[in-house]
C-alpha cells in the first residue's frame, strides 16, 4: 500500500463560498450535539469540489475548526480515502481500472494510452486538461475495460475510441458517457440473447394476466 502524502506546493489560505458554506452549515445540522465530526467525509468532498478536484492542506484546517476536530483527524480521513486526491489534477481526472476484469479485458492498453497522451500517473498534462490515476474495482465489470472521468464512467472502451476520447475532452468536445461500443447499460454484447419472440412474449404476459384474474379471493369467492 502505496503512503499518501499532502502536496508540497500549497495555497496559503482556503474558503468555503458562500454557498457551499450554507450546504456544509446543513450537514453540521444533520447530526446532533457532540457528534458533528460524522460530517467531516461530505465537508472534505465539497471542499475538493471547490478547490478543482484536489485537498489543499488549509482546507482540511478549516473543516477542522468547523467541526471541532483535532486537524490530525481530519488529516487521517484525508489521506485513508483515496477518493480525495492530495495533490491537483486535470481538469479532466481520469481514474483508470486495473482489476482482474478490466486488466483480462484490455486495461493494460488503456495504461498504454494514458502513458503516452497524458504521461506518467498523477502527471498533469501542461494544458492542465488531463491527468490519470490507476485504481481498485469501479464495479462495471460486465462492461470492462472501463475508466471513470470525473463523475461519469465510459466503458466498453478499447486503445482506439479511448484515445479518440482522450482527445474529444482535451479539446472540449462533447463526448457521451457508458459503453463506448453500441451496447445499451450491460445487455449482452451484440444485442439481446433472449425474449426474442415478440408475439410468444406477449402471450406469456395475457396469460398471467388471466391465471391471476381466475385466482378465487378469501371466502371462495
Amino acid at each position: 500500500m502505496s503512503v499518501r502524502r499532502l502536496d508540497p506546493i500549497q495555497p496559503e489560505s482556503f474558503k468555503f463560498s458562500a454557498a457551499n458554506m450554507r450546504w456544509a452549515k446543513a450537514q453540521v445540522k444533520k447530526y446532533p450535539k457532540g457528534k458533528q465530526a460524522s460530517a467531516v467525509i461530505p465537508l472534505l468532498w465539497r471542499a475538493q469540489e471547490q478547490h478543482d478536484g484536489w485537498l489543499p492542506e488549509p482546507a482540511l484546517r478549516v473543516v477542522a475548526e468547523m467541526l471541532d476536530m483535532a486537524p490530525i483527524r481530519v488529516y487521517e480521513v484525508a489521506t485513508f480515502y483515496t477518493m480525495f486526491n492530495l495533490s491537483p489534477v486535470g481538469k479532466n481526472f481520469v481514474q483508470l481500472c486495473g482489476t482482474t476484469p478490466c486488466w483480462l479485458r484490455g486495461a493494460d492498453d488503456l495504461k498504454a494510452v494514458c502513458r503516452r497522451v497524458i504521461g506518467e500517473q498523477n502527471q498533469v498534462t501542461e494544458d492542465g486538461m488531463l491527468s490519470w490515476l490507476e485504481v481498485e474495482c469501479l464495479g462495471a465489470c460486465t462492461n470492462a475495460p472501463m475508466v471513470q472521468i470525473n463523475k461519469d464512467y465510459f466503458e466498453d472502451l478499447t486503445a482506439e475510441n479511448f484515445e479518440e476520447l482522450l482527445t474529444d475532452l482535451r479539446e472540449g468536445r462533447d463526448v457521451k458517457p457508458g459503453p463506448q461500443n453500441g451496447r445499451q447499460f450491460s445487455c449482452p454484447e451484440g444485442g439481446a440473447t433472449t425474449l426474442l419472440n415478440a408475439t410468444a412474449s406477449s402471450s406469456a404476459k395475457r396469460s398471467t394476466k388471466s391465471t391471476a384474474k381466475a385466482k378465487p379471493g378469501r371466502g371462495g369467492k
